[in-house]
């Protein structure tokens, strides 16, 4: 019995193959950009709180601070515990990294009659103390030296980052959520379709005898599979784009780098979960218009 309806759902595939197609196509695109946001929002997620160890700080310095003002906050950097002074950008070599990152448009800088860019420390922080660290102090006793203009630090960032995601999480909600109605509407009105087609037959299977079940069950097992072949296609779609484009580790902001990784088994399990169910809903749908339930 159980083939009977697995050769019926296959079936019905088979005599609407163009419907199903396109139908299939709608549903992989769908879960494709479910599958590409998940990537993405989990490797920034994992980044970000691979940053959270980290700790790093920019100290900007006023104009005009002589050699022994430096040499003082020299001192003061040097006694904080794990503390190492990574650069020193001068003025002229702040002005050096900003044109270069503007690339073609650099030549604009050269309107400017003075240079408005402050010389600076970078600061890294040993891994093993920064919890140990109280970063918003650190900044305070910095910014009350004489010649220090201002202070950020790393984890300042790393909390407007991380609203920012929450926000950008909740977006992916909503258009994941749209993109799942998209899915049950495309698989509903192909299942019914499909009962179009097979009106005749139903007719006669219900005066014979067949309980509603056994009529429904065939288009239960055809949404069901269209949704699992459109997850999986969808996830050998984001597998072949991940290969195929050179993601490596990746620098963000010049801060932690980015180790892009692809999708977790849980998240593919997820995917393909997720189509098999969206697949059996929009069957209920179809089949709840012609049947008693």
């Amino acid at each position: 019995m159980n083939f009977y309806f697995l050769k019926q759902a296959l079936g019905n595939i088979r005599k609407n193959l163009s419907v199903h197609f396109l139908s299939l196509g709608t549903i992989v695109a769908s879960l494709l950009i479910l599958g590409v946001f998940l990537l993405l929002f989990g490797n920034l997620n994992n980044w970000l709180q691979r940053w959270g160890t980290a700790l790093s700080m920019s100290i900007y310095l006023k104009d005009g601070l002589g050699e022994h003002g430096r040499e003082e906050i020299d001192s003061f950097i040097k006694g904080l515990p794990g503390a190492e002074i990574k650069r020193f950008i001068s003025k002229k070599e702040a002005m050096e990294d900003l044109r270069a990152a503007m690339g073609e448009h650099g030549e604009f800088l050269d309107s400017l009659g003075n240079n408005p860019l402050p010389a600076s420390y970078e600061v890294v922080f040993d891994t093993h103390v920064t919890r140990r660290i109280d970063p918003e102090g650190v900044k305070r006793k910095l910014e009350s030296l004489n010649g220090v203009e201002e202070v950020e630090y790393s984890r300042e960032w790393q909390k407007k980052l991380g609203g920012l995601l929450e926000i950008v999480g909740l977006i992916g909600f909503v258009i994941g959520g749209l993109l799942c109605l998209c899915v049950v509407f495309i698989v509903t009105n192909t299942i019914k379709l499909t009962i179009y087609s097979r009106m005749d037959e139903i007719e006669i299977l219900k005066l014979v005898g067949a309980t509603d079940w056994f009529v429904k069950v065939p288009f239960l097992l055809e949404g069901v599979f269209q949704g699992i072949a459109g997850g999986a296609l969808a996830v050998l779609a984001l597998y072949l784009g991940y290969i195929i484009f050179p993601w490596g580790n990746i620098s963000l902001l010049g801060l932690a780098h980015l180790d892009f990784t692809f999708l977790s088994p849980g998240y593919l399990i997820l995917i393909l979960g997720l189509g098999a169910l969206l697949g059996l809903m929009g069957s209920f749908i179809a089949i709840g218009r012609f049947f008693e339930v």
